[in-house]
């Protein structure tokens, strides 16, 4: 709710400071005085058009300040916060709003400065601002249905958020069957040839380190010979062949007569009897290895046909390791690095095609699923489209019936409010696609005439018809689409009368619910405001500057007898303008 607002330097406003309180506030003047630079002002503070023609001759600028309450934790306050604004102490949030004679517009909330465009986002939740020329909320078809949706009630509500839940359900499933089937050729490409690796490698069964045992087995097959001549020559200088004709003693027979001929000294000394046992272990030694190298010659043998097998396998498995070991080629998959994880270590490569596999027919295992998934998703898919269109159909059938009572009970306003051939219907067609809010477009129309087409609000009606309906259609919406603040300006333009009272008795209404400022020069709408200021003009012979004046009971009589006769001064004005405030309470207590 707006507490206060000071303009300075708008138009013919040189300083005007606005007391506001809650419930119906009306501001009078005489003509010219200034009353429409207040509407103005409020436009300005709440993110309106600046124009700099506006900026009172002489002055560098126009500025606007508001002070309202609102609640610390609600929307409007973590806007403010979010842009690094804060509320006062008591909870009351400051805007401000200048524009230079120049053209530069600035804007301020909580004391930080904001983009003008978050005044305007604000506003939304704040003010509701009628005037001549004035961009009206529910002139947007999004804050029509909205409005309508919450005019209808508790039952629309609960199937709205049924088919909200339902719809966005069906896109999350829409969108991921597309992903799904856009890519199912190239997941099926995929499969096909991770099963063809696998079938690969199925076929070899290669085991782990097998290739390094491979290669040391075809560098003894490819030097068996050289290996046997070698062994050969190395057994018969240690044992000799005694089928041969030696040339010489072989190893153990000259260990042999070493050892003898320390056996017969050696308990002589113990230095040469130690030695004589190292002698005795070598002699052992000696003749073990050459066993072992006897053995060693009987299992050397060239066999070409097992050469040719050992080196085809490990042909094989290199094409193996080449494609699906390390820094392979294969497309699929993350292949891990060339090299073992220790250098010091060399790595098994075998184990890293196996380890491939091993995630492939994982990857295989998973993509074998997508046509399980697909189908599956096809039939959640449909399903829930049937719930949405089912959903939708009801959300317009509960709109439809709603959009025929609010045109009806718009329609009985506007007769009281002096446009007795004045119609409001509610046109609602179909989207070609749903959306979050359903397949509904929703349109208030209004034919102002008898025979005049029904055409949407802004071009049915002149600015003081708009008014008009305007607040008829506020006062129907009064309660299901609230907003703190109402301002209308010349909504009575053109009236008078009986219908000038049935206007005030309807802004005294909708003042139950919400804060209403009305601009009116209509004594009968004045005298049911809670609070009555006046746009007072001064002049000094060649400037002429307004301000705003709160009217205590007997100047409010004086003011309406002057807005009734032109006579302040008159007794018999007087009189009336009493009457008119007596006859105003009076009803307003019956609302």
């Amino acid at each position: 709710m707006l507490e206060e607002v000071r303009i300075t330097g708008l138009g013919v406003i040189d300083d005007a400071l606005l007391e506001l309180s809650p419930g119906f506030t009306a501001l009078t003047g005489e003509t010219g005085a200034g009353k429409t630079m207040v509407v103005t002002g409020l436009g300005l503070l709440f993110g309106g058009r600046a124009d700099p023609s506006r900026v009172r001759p002489g002055e560098q600028r126009a500025a606007v300040e508001g002070r309202l309450r609102t609640e610390p934790s609600g929307k409007v306050a973590r806007q403010v916060e979010e842009a690094g604004g804060e509320l006062d102490e008591d909870g009351t949030l400051v805007l401000t709003r200048s524009v230079s004679a120049e053209g530069r517009s600035r804007a301020f909330a909580g004391g930080r400065s904001v983009p003008v465009s978050l005044l305007t986002y604000l506003a939304d939740d704040l003010v509701a601002v009628h005037g001549q020329s004035d961009q009206q909320q529910l002139l947007k078809p999004g804050r029509q249905r909205e409005a309508l949706d919450k005019y209808a009630g508790a039952e629309l509500a609960v199937v709205l958020g049924d088919y909200q839940r339902t719809f966005q359900r069906h896109r999350k499933v829409h969108e991921e069957l597309m992903t799904l089937t856009s890519l199912a050729r190239s997941r099926a490409a995929e499969a096909e040839a991770l099963r063809s690796g696998l079938t690969e490698i199925e076929k070899l069964e290669p085991e782990a380190g097998e290739e390094a045992a491979l290669r040391a087995e075809e560098e003894r097959l490819a030097n068996a010979d050289a290996l046997h001549a070698g062994a050969t020559v190395a057994h018969e200088a240690l044992l000799g062949d005694p089928t041969a004709a030696m040339d010489g003693a072989d190893a153990i027979t000259l260990l042999g007569q070493a050892r003898r001929a320390l056996e017969e000294v050696r308990r002589h000394d113990a230095e040469i009897d130690g030695v004589a046992g190292r002698l005795s272990d070598a002699a052992y030694l000696v003749s073990e290895v050459a066993a072992e190298l006897a053995s060693y010659i009987q299992s050397i043998d060239a066999d070409p046909a097992r050469l040719a097998v050992v080196q085809e396998r490990r042909a094989a498995l290199n094409r193996l390791v080449r494609v699906y070991g390390p820094g392979g080629v294969s497309p699929y998959l993350d292949l891990p690095p060339a090299g073992g994880q220790d250098p010091a270590e060399e790595p098994d490569e075998i184990a890293a095609v196996l380890d491939w596999a091993r995630r492939a027919a994982v990857r295989v295992a998973d993509l074998d699923t997508d046509d399980d998934k697909i189908g599956a998703l096809t039939e959640e898919e449909a399903a829930l489209a049937g719930e949405v269109t089912e959903l939708a159909a009801r959300l317009s059938g509960l709109r439809r019936a709603a959009g025929e009572r609010f045109g009806a009970d718009v329609t009985a306003e506007l007769t009281a409010l002096a446009m007795p051939h004045a119609r409001v219907s509610v046109q609602i067609n179909e989207l070609d696609e749903p959306t979050m809010h359903g397949i509904d477009d929703v349109e208030i129309r209004l034919a102002a005439h008898q025979g005049a087409p029904a055409l949407p609000l802004h071009k049915g009606a002149s600015g003081g018809e708009l008014s008009r309906v305007m607040l008829a259609i506020e006062v129907v919406f009064a309660g299901a689409d609230p907003v703190p603040t109402f301002v209308f300006d010349e909504v009575d333009a053109g009236v008078g009368g009986k219908a000038a009272v049935e206007i005030g008795r309807r802004l005294a209404k909708l003042a139950r619910l919400a804060q209403v400022i009305v601009v009116t020069h209509l004594p009968q709408v004045a005298a049911f405001a809670d609070n009555h200021l006046v746009v007072a003009k001064s002049s000094d012979g060649s400037v002429t500057s307004s301000g705003v004046v709160r009217l205590d009971h007997d100047a409010r009589v004086r003011e309406l007898s002057r807005m009734l006769a032109g006579l302040e001064d008159s007794e018999f004005g007087q009189a009336h303008a009493a009457e008119l405030l007596a006859l105003a309470a009076e009803q307003a207590e019956q609302l």
